[in-house]
């Protein structure tokens, strides 16, 4: 009997009579609308429409926004009010219901870990107990051996074995201890083995072995060197099965090509250089020389079955090739290279010019052969008889003769090639080559040098030849480069106008002569700076350049440009500084003098002609020479330089009476109110110097050093919180200085407040975020865990600002990096250059560094280098450079006694 199919359809059915929904979960006794039907008609299709459209807007609306009964209602001041306290409420309440769940969740995992503590928690107590064990107790402990992943031993089945094996084995490990019969008749008669005639067979064996393999490889039968043979079987490469699949595809490739195009060069190549890379020679020699038959005219598959073959081959290729393709010069050539003795390359090569007379290549070829210079000469006369066109002929054939005989070869040239400048140029090296050699020297050879470059520029121009400014600049270069300085010379000459506008001529040749900076052609430098004095000799900036670039031998230039420029002090000053530099003060004396005519009321020239007589201890001359310069140029820094030089004399009180004329001269130059200051701090008087001071103050309130000496000298009164207001006001006014800032930390540093230091060079740093120096000053003062951090923040900050680099230089050194120091120091003195900032402290750190860790070659190198940059400035050269007692010292000597000044705080 079939299952009986449930009636799904049974729920859109009416319900029966008596159904009460709810009935069997316990709804009964109430009554609800649906029982005794609706009180009214229900809303119609467009109400509940209308209505519906009205939720969807309704839903679209911000909650916060006020809709309904009090959407036309103005808000007042009373609920704004309401608002703010029903807001306050809330994050009242927010605030406390916060607190008590962060109390309950405390507790919570407060009961979770006393519950089920860490395992770090349980040992605390024995990690602490661990202090007290003695080192005896530590080296007594035993060492645990390694109980992981052991294998357990697993038990072993024996099983019989048969005596059969047993007795077997016996026989064969045991030793014989008795003779045989043949062994007892005596000892001339033996069985023992012969390893001297084992081994003579065996050597045997593998010679003949040998022998066969040399007769098959090379057709017939000679003996071979087993060494060689042997290194050729360690150099045979082994193929893997990747490498010899694509062997195998490439073959079949080349394969077809050949056979669908067999006139096809390259074909033939690959597939001969495919065999080849597969180790099968006769098969490569095989398809190379099927490719020479197919395509006879293809010089590329010659020469690459001479590649293959072996010499003897490829002379016999080679012949076959030549009478295929008789033009072809890299046959030939191919041809010579191959025979041994250079009476057969000769003869190869003269054949070559027979079937190809117009080929510069085998004529230079056949020259390069011989060893005679008069056969030499002959085949390159033939050769520009028949190539008459080719310069490199010429030139060559002009190298091997006489002076005179060179001259009618370049005259000969010009005339069959009149459009190469290389003959031109040539000619001109003939001339300088014959000058240099010749006992009268260059000179008269300068001015036939420069028509003969004159007259190439104009030839070529006539012959439409286009030559550029920048080729001959270029030819210029390779001229520098042979030790030819008149040819150069004569080249820039003629050919440095040349397209160049009036109005870009100073800039364009200025940028000529950086490249030829940058190239190392000084020579090529300075013929353009000698032409641009030509140009423009009363330009001073020219003038300085082109004494830059001649070096030490710069005395007649100087003596030329003081002619052309009178009026330019620093002509003067530096010829006047070449004759004293180089012990002729006399002279020096002469050219000051001249000058101070030429420019009267000169501070610069007076000045300059009271040091000289101070360096060589003419003091009353120096001092009448200030008076003068007093007299004649009265200006605030010569007033400055008299005073300074009674002070270093010990005359005070006139270096204190010239001080007050002074400063009634020219109220507003600190630097005198800084002097009269120093000079009553170094009589005792402070309160004199403090009224030096404070009268500065009023009249050069913008200058930072007048406030740090004021603030200085309240320090030395033992009046440190007068330094810092001093500081601290000067800070106000002056905005930005960063060596106020430095004066501030050093303050508190030097009255033992390093936590005031620390602030305060953390301020300086927000108000100064670029200064290095304050940069430097936190790199040292950082823990010695954190310098480096604090290292890469500085040189990103302030731009790798020398200072910067000096300290980081200092702590390499601190941590023993002997190497990345110097490197580092090395960086301080190149970006210092580069910045033109030249602060002595930086040397004076490398000189101490180097003194320490250097050797006398180093020790000399900084020296030199900071002699030839003569620094002035920085916080202890600047003051032991101007201390009484240090003056007219050189560069050297300060070096060393700012090196013994210096402390690890600077």
């Amino acid at each position: 009997m079939p299952p009986k199919v449930p009636n799904l359809a049974f729920l859109t059915e009416s319900a029966p009579a008596s159904y009460v929904a709810g009935l069997g979960r316990g709804a009964s006794g109430f009554t609800t609308r649906s029982d005794i039907g609706p009180a009214r008609d229900g809303p119609s299709a467009e109400t509940i429409s209308e209505a519906q459209a009205h939720r969807a807007e309704a839903s679209c609306e911000d909650p916060e926004s006020e809709t309904g009964i009090f959407a036309g209602t103005i808000y007042e001041a009373d609920d704004e009010e309401a608002d703010r306290i029903f807001t306050a409420v809330d994050v009242a309440m927010e605030s406390r219901r916060k607190a008590r769940r962060e109390a309950l969740e405390a507790d919570t995992h407060q009961k979770a870990r006393a519950e089920r503590p860490k395992i770090q928690d349980q040992f605390s107590d024995l990690k602490r107990g661990l202090s007290d064990v003695t080192d005896e107790e530590w080296e007594s402990l035993p060492e645990v051996g390694n109980l992981t992943k052991r294998r357990k031993v697993r038990e072993t089945k024996t099983y019989v074995v048969p005596d059969s094996v047993l007795v077997g084995n016996r026989n064969k490990l045991g030793l014989q201890s008795s003779l045989s019969a043949r062994q007892q008749l005596g000892p001339d008669v033996t069985d023992l083995t012969d390893l001297v005639e084992l081994r003579n067979a065996r050597d045997k064996v593998l010679s003949l072995k040998l022998d066969q393999v040399s007769g098959a490889a090379s057709g017939f039968s000679t003996l071979i060197n087993p060494k060689d043979y042997l290194t050729d079987l360690s150099s045979v490469p082994l193929k893997s099965d990747a490498e010899i699949g694509d062997i195998k595809k490439a073959r079949l490739l080349f394969d077809s090509m050949v056979r669908s195009n067999p006139k096809y060069a390259q074909g033939w190549i690959a597939a001969a250089c495919v065999e080849e890379h597969a180790g099968r020679m006769v098969a490569a020699r095989k398809l190379i020389n099927t490719g020479c038959q197919q395509c006879p005219e293809s010089e590329e598959v010659w020469l690459e079955a001479a590649r293959l073959h072996n010499a003897d081959g490829a002379k016999a290729i080679l012949v076959n090739a030549v009478r295929n393709i008789q033009q072809s010069i890299p046959i030939w050539l191919k041809a010579a290279e191959l025979e041994a003795d250079p009476n057969a390359k000769k003869r190869v090569l003269r054949k070559g010019l027979d079937a190809i007379p117009h080929s510069v290549r085998l004529w230079k070829e056949t020259v390069n052969l011989e060893t005679s210079t008069s056969d030499a000469r002959l085949l390159l006369t033939r050769a520009v008889e028949i190539i008459p066109q080719s310069v490199e002929l010429w030139l060559a054939l002009a190298k091997l003769g006489s002076f005179e005989h060179a001259k009618s070869v370049l005259s000969e040239a010009h005339k069959a090639v009149p459009t190469s400048h290389e003959i031109w140029i040539a000619g001109a090296h003939l001339l300088e080559h014959e000058a240099q050699q010749s006992a009268s020297g260059p000179g008269n050879a300068s001015e036939t040098i420069w028509k003969t470059i004159e007259n190439a520029v104009y030839e070529l121009r006539n012959h439409g030849a286009s030559f550029s400014r920048e080729q001959w600049i270029a030819e210029a270069v390779t001229c520098d480069g042979l030790n030819l300085p008149l040819t150069c010379g004569a080249i820039i000459k003629a050919t440095i106008s040349m397209g160049v506008k009036p109005e870009d001529q100073i800039p364009t040749w200025l940028g000529d002569i950086e490249s030829l900076q940058a190239q190392k052609r000084l020579t090529a430098a300075r013929a353009v700076a000698t032409f641009m004095l030509e140009v423009f000799p009363t330009r001073v900036d020219l003038w300085e350049k082109a004494i830059e670039l001649e070096g030490e031998s710069s005395e007649t230039l100087l003596e030329k440009a003081v002619r052309h420029c009178p009026q330019a002090e620093i002509l003067w000053l530096m010829w006047a500084k070449k004759k004293w530099l180089a012990g002729d003060v006399p002279a020096a004396r002469d050219i000051l003098e001249q000058a101070f005519f030429a420019n009267l009321g000169s501070e610069n020239i007076s000045l300059a002609a009271a040091k000289l007589e101070i360096e060589n201890g003419e003091l009353d001359i120096a001092r009448a020479l200030l008076l003068r310069a007093r007299k004649v140029a009265n200006t605030s820094r010569v007033w400055m330089k008299a005073t300074v030089f009674e002070r270093q004399q010990g005359r005070f009180e006139e270096s204190l009476t010239i001080l007050e004329e002074a400063l009634s001269k020219f109220p507003k130059c600190a630097k005198l109110y800084m002097i009269q200051g120093q000079i009553y701090d170094s009589l005792g008087d402070l309160a004199a110097a403090r009224n030096a001071f404070i009268v500065g103050l009023k009249e050069c309130s913008n200058d930072p050093r007048l406030w740090i000496l004021a603030s200085r000298l309240e320090e030395k009164d033992q009046k440190s919180i007068k330094a810092r207001a001093l500081l601290e006001k000067a800070r106000l006014l002056i905005q930005g200085d960063d060596t106020l800032w430095a004066e501030a930390v050093r303050v508190e540093e030097r009255v033992g407040a390093s936590e005031s230091a620390k602030s305060v060079l953390s301020r300086a740093l927000q108000a100064c975020p670029a200064s290095g120096q304050l940069w430097a000053m936190s790199i040292l003062r950082e823990p010695r865990h954190s310098r480096k951090s604090r290292a890469g923040d500085a040189t990103t900050k302030s731009g790798q600002h020398p200072l910067v680099l000096c300290a980081v230089a200092r702590l390499f050194w601190a941590e023993r990096k002997i190497a990345k120091a110097r490197e580092w120091f090395r960086r301080a003195v190149r970006a210092a250059r580069e910045d033109e900032l030249d602060v002595g402290d930086i040397w004076t750190w490398w000189f101490r560094f180097e003194r320490e860790y250097g050797n006398e070659a180093q020790h000399q190198e900084v020296v030199s280098m900071c002699s030839t940059a003569a620094p002035r400035h920085g916080e202890v050269w600047q003051r032991i450079a101007k201390a009484p007692g240090n003056e007219g010292k050189n560069t050297a000597d300060l070096l060393n006694l700012v090196v013994d000044a210096l402390d690890d705080d600077h």
